[in-house]
C-alpha cells in the first residue's frame, strides 16, 4: 500500500532497539482516511475466507481493525487489557509481552462475543516478534472459534513473527513491510 509507505517513510521514526515510531498516524494520532485505506486492502485480500469476525488487540489494534471489519461487513471484538466489571466472572484469559510498554500485558475477551461457530480473522498493527498475535490466536481457539486469516498494518520481517505464526496454517498479509532498521535506518520492500 504506497500510501502507508510514504507516511513511513514521511514519519516513521526508527527509536533503535527495532521500535518504530509512527504515532502521528496510527499508534497515537490516527489518521482516520489512511486507515480506511488500510482496512479496504486488508479486507480485499481476506474476503474470500468468511470470516465472520475480526478480533484484535486493545488499542493500537482497534482502528486498523476496525476498518477491514467495516469493509468486510461484519463485527470486529477486541481483546481488552483489563477485565472491566461489565465482562461475565469466566472470560478467556491470555498475556503478551509488550515491546513498547516493556512488560506483560494481560488480554480478555468475554465469551458472549467469540465462540464456537465464529470464523475469525486476526487484525492488529504490527507484526514483530508475533507474540500478541499467537497470544489473539490461544484467546480464539480457546473459544472454539476458527481462525482463518491474519492481517497486519506493518510487518517487521527481522523479527521472525511471521515464523513463529506459521503453525497456524493460515494466510498472512501485511499492507508495509520492513526489511531492516539498522544504523537508524527503515528498509521497506
Amino acid at each position: 500500500m504506497e500510501a502507508l509507505k510514504a507516511r513511513i517513510r514521511a514519519e516513521g521514526r526508527n527509536l533503535g532497539r527495532g521500535i518504530l515510531k509512527v504515532d502521528s498516524f496510527i499508534n497515537h494520532q490516527v489518521d482516520p482516511l489512511l486507515m480506511q485505506e488500510a482496512g479496504h486492502a486488508l479486507a480485499a485480500r481476506f474476503t474470500h475466507l468468511g470470516a465472520n469476525k475480526v478480533l484484535t488487540a486493545e488499542i493500537s489494534g482497534i482502528a486498523p481493525a476496525l476498518m477491514t471489519a467495516c469493509a468486510l461487513g461484519i463485527p470486529v471484538v477486541f481483546a481488552r487489557k483489563a477485565k472491566p466489571i461489565t465482562m461475565p466472572e469466566t472470560v478467556f484469559r491470555e498475556t503478551a509481552p509488550s515491546h513498547t510498554k516493556g512488560r506483560i500485558v494481560e488480554l480478555f475477551v468475554s465469551p458472549e462475543f467469540l465462540g464456537p461457530g465464529d470464523c475469525v480473522l486476526l487484525i492488529d498493527d504490527f507484526l514483530a516478534s508475533g507474540q500478541t498475535i499467537q497470544a489473539l490466536a490461544r484467546l480464539a481457539q480457546a473459544s472454539g472459534a476458527t481462525i482463518v486469516g491474519i492481517g497486519t498494518v506493518i510487518e517487521k520481517t527481522f523479527e521472525g513473527g511471521r515464523d513463529a505464526l506459521a503453525s497456524l496454517g493460515v494466510p498472512i498479509e501485511s499492507l508495509a513491510i520492513i526489511r531492516s532498521m539498522d544504523d537508524g535506518y527503515i528498509d521497506m520492500e
